[in-house]
C-alpha cells in the first residue's frame, strides 16, 4: 500500500474553505447514490476547478459505460463507487489542497486513499490501493491499460475524453455528445495543463521539476512546453 503523505488525511476529511464549485444537483443524477460517492463528489466540487470537475464527472461516465459493455466487475453496485472515486479524483492532486511535493498523480492518489479512509467505511487495503494505482497511473500509457482492470478503465475513459485514437474505438459519438452535453468540457486541455505546468513552477527547481515534473513524465512534458513556448498563451503545446 502507498501511504498518503503526511497531513494528507485531515485535508481530505475536512471541508474546504474555497467553495470553488459547490454542489451540482444534475451531478448528482448521474454518480452512484451511496454515502462514499456523495461525499467524495462534495469535496471534489469544493476543491477541484469547475472544468476539472466537469472533465471527471465525463471520465467516470465514460469508464461506467465501458465496464457495463464488458461486463465487468467494476460496474458492480458494490464496486461501481470505487470507479468513481478513482475517477472523480484522478485530477484531484491539480487542486490547491493537494498540492505537495510529489507529482499530482501520487497526490490525487494519497487524497483518495485519505477520503476512502475517512469516508468508505469497510473499505479494504486492498481497495484502496486499486484506486491510488489507477490515479497514480493514469498518465502513464502503456502502463495502467495492463496493470489492473480499474487502472485500463481510468486510463480509456480519460482517453476517450480527450479523443486519444487508442480509446476512440471503445466509445461512439453519441456517448460523447451526450457525456458533453452533461458537462461541457469548456477549455479543460488549457486549464489542467495550466494547473499541472503551474504547480511545478510555483515550487523550487529542485523540489518542483525533479520530483513533481520528472524527465520522463506527462508533468515533466509539459514543463518543457511551457520553457519552449514561454509567450505561448493557448493550451501547452506538448499536452
Amino acid at each position: 500500500m502507498c501511504p498518503p503523505i503526511s497531513g494528507a488525511a485531515a485535508a481530505a476529511s475536512a471541508p474546504s474553505s474555497s467553495n470553488r464549485a459547490g454542489t451540482d444537483e444534475r451531478a448528482l443524477e448521474h454518480i452512484p447514490n451511496d454515502d462514499l460517492s456523495r461525499n467524495v463528489y462534495s469535496y471534489a466540487a469544493n476543491n477541484l476547478h469547475p472544468l476539472i470537475l466537469a472533465h471527471s464527472l465525463r471520465v467516470y461516465l465514460f469508464a461506467k459505460a465501458l465496464a457495463e459493455r464488458e461486463h465487468s466487475d467494476w460496474a458492480t453496485p458494490d464496486r461501481l463507487p470505487l470507479l468513481f472515486t478513482a475517477c472523480i479524483c484522478h485530477d484531484m492532486g491539480t487542486c490547491a489542497s493537494h498540492d505537495g511535493p510529489q507529482r499530482f498523480e501520487v497526490e490525487g492518489g494519497d487524497a483518495a486513499v485519505s477520503l476512502l479512509t475517512h469516508h468508505g467505511g469497510n473499505v479494504s487495503e486492498q481497495d484502496k490501493h486499486e484506486v491510488w494505482v489507477a490515479i497514480a497511473l493514469h498518465t502513464s500509457r502503456g502502463i495502467a491499460e495492463r496493470i489492473s482492470l480499474l487502472a485500463r478503465l481510468v486510463r480509456l475513459a480519460v482517453g476517450m475524453d480527450f479523443k486519444l485514437s487508442a480509446a476512440m474505438p471503445l466509445t461512439t459519438a453519441e456517448e460523447v455528445q451526450r457525456f458533453e452535453g452533461l458537462f461541457p468540457r469548456g477549455e479543460i486541455e488549457k486549464v489542467l495543463g495550466d494547473a499541472v505546468t503551474d504547480q511545478v513552477l510555483g515550487k523550487p527547481d529542485d523540489e518542483g521539476r525533479g520530483v513533481k515534473a520528472p524527465g520522463a513524465s506527462w508533468p515533466g512534458d509539459l514543463v518543457r512546453g511551457k520553457a519552449e513556448n514561454p509567450d505561448w498563451e493557448g493550451v501547452n503545446k506538448a499536452f
